[in-house]
């Protein structure tokens, strides 16, 4: 299983995605779309290979779940341009995707929508081999950052270095492409951007011990939600039953991963049997404890996660001014679980 990092397929793939949402398809997933035993046809396009953060889809798929809510669900796996360019076409009814890539699909006037939060909390930041002595931002001067180029990572990588007293300039960054950066780490870097949850464990697995500073803990802006579940403004406008049936299934897949983490990576590994087993293993006991965290529900978004990192991005010159992040994500579906299961 490659630990490239997800964001490397969509970040800024706006201009296909203006292209795509230009030629929309006709939304299925409509009652007049049901199969032969009753159940509605609906398409999940992932952001990457499948992996633990897709379990709770893989739980409620294997459990039948979807079907409990009348889904015939089919989970895919993205085109080079991301999930987000099926969601927003109408070729995908839901998505997973990223905060920062649906701010800047709807600054484009791409219409997606945030429908959940996977995660409650930002789980990634800046590793390192023990070996390099890197353990705080400051020391990342002198050595060499392999990322995949986008604006966001290289300013964040700035202001973690700049706000722990240290140039900015004197870190190299370079651009591994789709190079597993546990592989780059033993050829020619010494800096990457990983996911506690996903990569750490791989690495402890392979003998690599790393040092790590969490974006999040060193600016509360940097906090935000990634990843999330996705669909397109005229789902949750004209098909809000589809919506919640899809989110309810989502949510009892997700709480039961978070209740029986073994059992949940059982049946990921069922069906993707080619993941490494270990590693999905250890990484499902972390994310039991971060898929719900201190939300009040699995799912919940709030006002200031998507506030703070708008106006970091705004800040930072990475989006124009006067995003209206208010408009980006919904609770409704989350909040209206309690009702459906």
């Amino acid at each position: 299983m490659s630990t490239r990092h997800p964001h490397r397929l969509a970040l800024l793939a706006v201009p296909s995605l203006l292209a795509l949402a230009a030629c929309s398809s006709p939304a299925a997933g409509s009652s007049d779309d049901a199969s032969a035993d009753g159940l509605t046809p609906v398409t999940v396009v992932l952001d990457w290979t499948p992996n633990t953060n897709h379990t709770g889809l893989y739980v409620a798929l294997a459990n039948g779940y979807f079907a409990d809510q009348g889904l015939d669900v089919s989970i895919v796996q993205p085109p080079e341009d991301g999930a987000e360019a099926l969601v927003a076409s109408g070729s995908a009814q839901f998505g997973v995707s990223y905060q920062e890539n649906v701010t800047q699909a709807r600054q484009s006037d791409v219409p997606i929508v945030s429908i959940a939060a996977v995660i409650a909390h930002n789980t990634s930041g800046f590793a390192s081999p023990v070996d390099r002595g890197i353990t705080r931002p400051k020391d990342y001067e002198g050595h060499v950052y392999g990322g995949w180029g986008s604006p966001i990572e290289g300013a964040i990588l700035s202001a973690l270095v700049a706000g722990d007293g240290g140039d900015p300039s004197k870190v190299t960054n370079v651009d591994i492409g789709t190079t597993s950066v546990i592989q780059a780490f033993q050829r020619d870097i010494d800096l990457g951007w990983v996911f506690e949850g996903w990569d750490v464990p791989l690495a402890q697995e392979q003998g690599l011990d790393l040092n790590l500073q969490l974006v999040r803990d060193y600016d509360d802006a940097l906090d935000w939600y990634t990843p999330v579940l996705i669909s397109n403004e005229d789902v949750v406008a004209d098909q809000p039953e589809l919506a919640q049936s899809f989110v309810t299934a989502a949510t009892q897949g997700y709480t039961y991963a978070i209740e029986h983490p073994a059992e949940a990576a059982d049946l990921l590994l069922e069906q993707v049997p080619d993941l490494d087993a270990e590693q999905v293993h250890a990484s499902q006991e972390y994310l039991a404890d971060e898929y719900q965290s201190d939300s009040p529900e699995w799912g919940y978004q709030r006002d200031e996660v998507w506030s703070g990192f708008s106006t970091w991005l705004e800040e930072n010159d990475i989006i124009d001014p006067g995003f209206d992040w208010a408009s980006a994500y919904t609770n409704e579906f989350v909040e209206g679980v309690d009702d459906q299961a």
